[in-house]
């Protein structure tokens, strides 16, 4: 049986190249994002895959019940199916700024995008997750080691992190795994692309890093790819990090 991704945060950087890593493992991919995900189920049908798009911002409850709606008449119109097997909440905003820079809109924000986003996501889509279900939430290695002017961004990721474990006892039941993915420094257009296009930004995490270098997305990708296979079938309420050994 062909199993279904809903992917957040699809249309770029992390979330694309899992969409596309899930796609090369023969997953219908579900690509959505506040962008709509259009570009990266071009590049999957390319690549021979199957994938289709839905709107969806995290923050928005309205927006997530619209999506909810659109991905189940997506699922039945294009592939007859009425469950989502794998569900990846990895749609997220970064605050990093010092403590007497903080507003409580950026507090409020951040929030909304990286816990209560998750989570509402994951209520929405519960009563059409297949038995056996695979959820992936995206975390940050900045959740285990500190580093300056990360802390609402960090303590949103320790807060999901916390929702993983309680979830994957709730859910656990239904035979649902639900685990987190901690990525490091990884050269991606998030935060306006800066460990991707900084070189001396790169330098300097290369350089925390135990494999001397900052991360691809694929690398990323592959190993959410990996959790949510049967291979990874007795792993659940876990925080994998993925992060070449960063600050160790």
């Amino acid at each position: 049986m062909t199993h279904i991704a809903l992917v957040t945060g699809a249309n770029r950087g992390l979330g694309r190249a899992t969409a596309l890593a899930l796609a090369r493992n023969k997953i219908r991919v579900v690509a959505a994002s506040r962008g709509g995900g259009s570009e990266v189920v071009d590049e999957i049908v390319e690549l021979g895959g199957e994938a289709i798009a839905v709107h969806l911002d995290v923050a928005d409850l309205a927006s997530i019940e619209a999506a909810r709606v659109a991905v189940l008449a997506g699922i039945e119109h294009e592939w007859s199916a009425s469950t989502v097997d794998v569900l990846v909440n990895n749609a997220g905003v970064g605050l990093f700024a010092p403590l007497g820079a903080i507003t409580a809109d950026d507090f409020d924000a951040t929030f909304a995008v990286n816990v209560r986003g998750p989570l509402f996501v994951t209520q929405a889509f519960l009563p059409h997750l297949s038995e056996g279900a695979s959820i992936v939430n995206v975390s940050s290695s900045l959740s285990r080691h500190v580093s300056p002017a990360t802390s609402v961004y960090a303590a949103s990721k320790k807060a999901l992190e916390a929702l993983t474990r309680s979830l994957a006892a709730e859910l656990g039941p239904r035979g649902i795994r639900i685990n987190s993915i901690a990525p490091g420094p990884t050269a991606t257009d998030f935060n306006g692309g800066a460990m991707r296009d900084d070189e001396a930004m790169r330098a300097g995490l290369s350089g925390q890093t135990a494999l001397g270098r900052v991360g691809d997305p694929a690398e990323i990708a592959d190993a959410i790819s990996a959790l949510v296979s049967c291979e990874f079938r007795w792993a659940t309420g876990e925080r994998i990090e993925v992060s070449g050994g960063v600050l160790l």
